[in-house]
């Protein structure tokens, strides 16, 4: 039975993607992580990914407040209720899992009493540096010159923003949220400064022009693609397709302007019907994505493998070998093309199997398909 493989272009929204197995999706795999340690405990009771029912339970609705945050919502803890002495903001999306935090100090957190926060953030390299004024700052002039930084694990990002990055740093507001929804949850966002520059009860700061960018694309739109992302990828559990579907979806029916966006959001459903048996479905949306955003490579092998499962070897040959014209190292592709060639083209599947193996040679990731082309190079030499 064949074991074509797909691959996923997760770096649309800041994750870097590398093998896609047969069942689904794997978490992307990040480069190497900047420092991440810290002192200072913000997420002391809970945990990205909770439901909110054990959340409840922790938090009863005599302690927090709820609203809306898009298709899920937003429940805080005021800061005269909150551990961390800030504002306490816990989002949680339209299936009731906690995919971000957000704690937020208007008059600021002196950091001196955590050395080992103080020491990660001297070694990170601001993302954004700008001037921010904050009407309740203590100690500081209202106009400060604030950094944000950037760290995390394997499947989550922690941003710190903070003035007075030096010897004396002062944080405003540390956001946590799995990778999928990063976008969402950057304290530059405008809705999160808006949080600084007019806490509950207190004196508005001056508003600066184009401070605190603000995604140009529909907030429902970026909240349905990382929640499908989220499910596909097994973020918080295991792999669910049927809500990776009905995220893709909606994503779509939300729309994106940018069209490499649109083009990857009907990748994403394609291959989000491919894992629930659904071929002709992900076919179609396959060619969506392609008429948007011709010849790429992912796609063109990911439709490959579908059309292959939908019994049309020569169109699946056809499009592993357009993916590795357009990108002659696509592992993949290789390894995808040589399978599918060994029936009708011994040779070729042999050229393609030495190929793969060359280009894959080392990486730890590879270690299964590796082995299976060795041996298939083994019969194919006889």
């Amino acid at each position: 039975m064949s074991s074509f493989r797909y691959m996923s272009w997760a770096g649309l929204f800041g994750a870097v993607s590398l093998v896609i197995g047969c069942s689904g999706s794997a978490v992307p795999v990040k480069p190497p992580l900047p420092p991440s340690k810290t002192d200072l405990i913000l997420l002391a009771s809970t945990a990205l990914c909770e439901h909110k029912i054990d959340f409840m339970r922790k938090y009863p609705a005599t302690v927090h407040t709820a609203k809306g945050w898009g298709s899920g919502q937003e429940l805080t803890i005021p800061t005269e209720n909150s551990v961390s002495h800030g504002e306490e903001a816990y989002f949680f999306d339209e299936d009731s899992i906690l995919v971000g935090a957000l704690f937020t100090f208007p008059r600021g957190l002196d950091l001196k009493p955590y050395p080992v926060l103080r020491q990660t953030l001297s070694q990170l390299k601001p993302s954004v540096e700008f001037y921010l004024n904050v009407a309740q700052l203590e100690t500081r002039t209202n106009m400060e010159s604030s950094s944000l930084l950037e760290t995390g694990d394997e499947k989550s990002t922690t941003q710190y923003l903070v003035t007075g990055l030096g010897e004396n740093p002062v944080l405003l507001q540390a956001s946590f949220t799995i990778d999928p929804y990063v976008r969402l949850f950057s304290p530059y966002r405008r809705e999160f400064l808006d949080r600084l520059r007019n806490p509950a009860g207190g004196e508005r700061g001056q508003e600066m022009e184009r401070q605190g960018t603000e995604d140009k694309e529909q907030f429902s739109s970026l909240q349905q693609f990382a929640r499908g992302q989220a499910a596909q990828l097994a973020y918080c559990g295991d792999k669910n397709y049927d809500i990776a579907a009905d995220a893709y979806q909606k994503t779509i029916v939300s729309g994106f302007t940018n069209k490499v966006w649109l083009a990857e959001a009907h990748h994403k459903l394609g291959l989000a019907w491919e894992a629930k048996g659904r071929f002709d479905k992900a076919k179609t949306e396959m060619l969506q994505s392609l008429a948007l955003r011709p010849n790429i490579p992912e796609v063109l092998n990911n439709l490959g493998t579908v059309q292959i499962k939908l019994g049309d070897k020569a169109a699946g040959l056809s499009l592993f070998e357009k993916a590795v014209v357009l990108r002659p190292n696509y592992a993949l592709a290789r390894y995808n093309l040589a399978e599918a060639s060994e029936a009708t083209n011994p040779k070729r599947a042999l050229s393609e199997y030495e190929t793969y193996l060359a280009i894959v040679e080392g990486i730890p990731e590879e270690a299964d398909r590796i082995a299976h082309a060795k041996e298939r190079v083994k019969v194919l030499k006889q």
